[in-house]
């Protein structure tokens, strides 16, 4: 059967209005978010992070989702060791690049791309993965088809406790920096530098 035309007419313009700051939102950040607006997300019990990059004049975003320890042991019990964790909490962690770039060394072109991590007492493997779109969890065989590449990065110590998840961006250079994620006492750095710059 199909919709009469001035019913459909009707039906929108009722609508549209409604959509709108949800429309308006989404544009404020490249980040997906599968369950509620961006100020519905800024009000969550782990809010959305966003982390700017910032190389040869151009801006990629870091998407995610910032737990709060609140007294709890995070490393080796809420993020157990040597599993996939979706670095982040809600929708899958997301860097956003306009540019080419390495990514601890994997080469990336133009795109979006998860990040998920398995973490170790003393390394971390960070795995970069096409699967953008999507709740962070579970990291199934099915999102792991998507990998795009991984390498490993030491885990260090910070100099004093982090309760919410926090990655930051410390440029080294025009066309270079480390995304700098810490969490309780634990640092870990990924370098990021653009390619053709």
């Amino acid at each position: 059967m199909r919709a009469h035309p001035v019913l459909v007419s009707v039906v929108l313009t009722l609508l549209l209005p409604a959509l709108a700051p949800a429309v308006g939102q989404a544009q404020d950040t490249p980040c997906f978010l599968a369950r509620a607006t961006v100020a519905e997300a800024a009000e969550r019990p782990s809010p959305l992070g966003t982390v700017t990059i910032t190389m040869g004049g151009e801006t990629a975003t870091l998407c995610y989702g910032r737990p709060f320890a609140r007294d709890r042991t995070v490393m080796g019990e809420l993020v157990p060791f040597h599993r996939p964790w979706r670095t982040g909490a809600n929708e899958a962690t997301a860097l956003h690049l306009p540019f080419a770039a390495t990514v601890g060394g994997v080469e990336l072109d133009p795109g979006s791309y998860s990040l998920y991590t398995i973490p170790g007492e003393n390394e971390w493997e960070i795995v970069l993965n096409e699967s953008v779109e999507r709740w962070g969890v579970p990291i199934s065989n099915e999102v792991r088809e998507a990998d795009v590449g991984s390498f490993t990065r030491p885990a260090e110590s910070t100099d004093s406790m982090v309760d919410q998840l926090t990655f930051r961006w410390e440029p080294r250079g025009e066309a270079m920096g480390h995304l700098v994620m810490e969490w309780e006492r634990t640092r870990v750095e990924i370098p990021v530098e653009r390619i053709g710059q």
